[in-house]
């Protein structure tokens, strides 16, 4: 059964999904989403710094940080940090980046509360394949408005591929996680990105 803490973290995590829905709702245009994840990533950022460097006694550190985090940088950080940063390539165009924050806001999420896994270990299968069919799902919301369905199918495929071994696999390099609120939107974002290469 799913903790009452790990339910809160999921709550605040898929609550990321108001940045790309300001966009895709038109309340926003692309260049202003893009100015407040820099503003959002920054206000991350100096709060890190903060934590990590003088010490920040937040209760909701307590609740919403994992023990692997407390003397690394926490997974909220770096959930910005990759969706600001999809969002400022030049290649990847807005539907591109709204794909693959999506997968990381609603598909990481899901995939959590289904099962976990422990770093450099892999998901189980069932979690792995619902993890593809929501970031597919997803990939295909995302670039349907501006690309033709088939190419739209075949590229939120390789993206939501992309997504899923990111999530489902964790890998550790030299002693640190490579968490997957960092590896999700550009492990979508490229595989996307390829297919409308050679497609579009």
């Amino acid at each position: 059964m799913t903790s009452g803490p790990e339910l809160r973290r999921r709550g605040v995590h898929a609550s990321g999904v108001g940045f790309p829905a300001l966009y895709m709702l038109g309340l926003v245009d692309w260049q202003t989403l893009r100015y407040l994840l820099v503003f959002a990533a920054v206000v991350a950022a100096v709060l890190e710094t903060i934590r990590l460097l003088v010490g920040l006694d937040w209760q909701i550190y307590e609740t919403l940080t994992r023990e692997y985090e407390r003397d690394n940088v926490a997974g909220y950080a770096l959930y910005m940090f990759s969706m600001t940063a999809v969002a400022w390539v030049p290649v990847f165009d807005p539907p591109v980046a709204v794909a693959g924050m999506l997968m990381l806001a609603i598909g990481d999420p899901v995939s959590g509360l289904l099962g976990s896994n422990e770093a450099g270990r892999a998901k189980r299968a069932g979690v792995i394949a619902a993890m593809f069919v929501v970031c597919f799902s997803l990939g295909v919301l995302a670039l349907t408005p501006s690309i033709t369905l088939p190419v739209a199918v075949v590229a939120a495929a390789v993206g939501g591929a992309g997504a899923t071994v990111a999530d489902g696999f964790t890998p550790v390099v030299r002693g640190y996680v490579l968490d997957d609120n960092l590896t999700i939107p550009p492990a979508a974002c490229v595989g996307i990105w390829v297919v409308l290469r050679v497609l579009a």
